[in-house]
């Protein structure tokens, strides 16, 4: 056990938590694929996410510094999430102390392990920890909002050559009791840290979130999931992203359409059949095997 102030001001002990490593599923939390809390541009943003949809309220703030926690940098909370459940499922003691390697850490997000990842890696942590979030969801009322930063606070060791042993990281209550929900946190397709697009990576979590695995699938209006996004691209550019990834049919576990109903474009999108041999390939990170025409 280890005393530590936290970014809140409140001092606490924390257990320190040593994840299960990187073969393990990948978890989300819900609330985070429902609601716009990332940038979906590689280019800095600092404009602020205000948004408001009945009783939920967001307010997403960056620095100049580091900018805005894009949806790349969300995969460390995926994998965050992802070993909370795996001990939670098995029994053992968790806690919003976590440690790791980046090697873990980049071989489950599927990154690459040299130099480079690994910076990437920090700058990630950073834009994560200096980015604001203000919110009511899961707040008795729509009026009582939760502040916290995606990180309340991380650290790196390194050894007497300055190659990097671990990092350490704190992540706010809000999370952490989310993901301790099991009702709040679904498993993704590992196929997921392939995708390149932020719109993708956004269009697939709301997908996942909302269209399951049920029968008859669920939809959207184009207009309402632009809203949803907190996309800076006008909705006319949303769209024609939209349709592109329609073309592609690039969301692992799902096909898509869209449909024009009394002047509306609306995106549907259904679960496909689960082939077994191609899941088990995505999981370990392998290609698709090219089909004989």
């Amino acid at each position: 056990m280890r005393s530590l102030k936290t970014s809140d001001g409140e001092a606490g002990q924390l257990d320190l938590f040593v994840g299960a490593g990187s073969d393990i599923a990948a978890r989300d939390a819900q609330d985070l694929m429902a609601w716009p809390f990332f940038s979906l541009a590689k280019s800095k943003r600092v404009k602020p996410i205000d948004f408001r949809m009945g009783e939920v309220a967001i307010l997403v703030e960056a620095t100049a510094e580091h900018g805005m926690a894009t949806i790349w940098d969300a995969d460390v909370l995926i994998w965050v999430a992802s070993q909370i459940v795996e001990a939670r499922d098995a029994g053992k003691a968790t806690s919003r102390l976590i440690a790791a390697t980046p090697h873990e850490i980049l071989t489950f997000t599927r990154r690459g392990t040299g130099k480079a990842g690994y910076e990437r890696l920090k700058a990630a942590l950073d834009r994560l920890q200096s980015t604001s979030i203000a919110t009511s969801i899961r707040q008795a009322g729509a009026r009582r909002r939760r502040r916290f930063s995606w990180i309340n606070e991380w650290r790196e060791r390194l050894d007497d050559n300055g190659r990097a042993l671990g990092i350490e990281m704190i992540v706010p209550d809000w999370l952490y009791e989310g993901v301790l929900d099991r009702a709040l946190v679904l498993t993704i397709d590992p196929a997921y840290f392939a995708l390149t697009g932020g719109l993708e990576r956004w269009l697939y979590r709301i997908v996942r979130k909302h269209g399951g695995k049920q029968k008859g699938g669920w939809s959207f209006d184009i207009s309402h999931l632009h809203a949803k996004s907190g996309a800076l691209s006008p909705l006319k550019r949303f769209a024609f992203e939209v349709r592109a990834i329609v073309r592609r049919q690039s969301l692992p576990g799902y096909s898509l359409a869209l449909e024009h109903q009394f002047g509306r474009e609306r995106l549907l999108f259904v679960a496909t059949p689960v082939d077994p041999f191609a899941a088990a390939r995505r999981r370990i990170g392998l290609p698709p095997v090219e089909k004989d025409v």
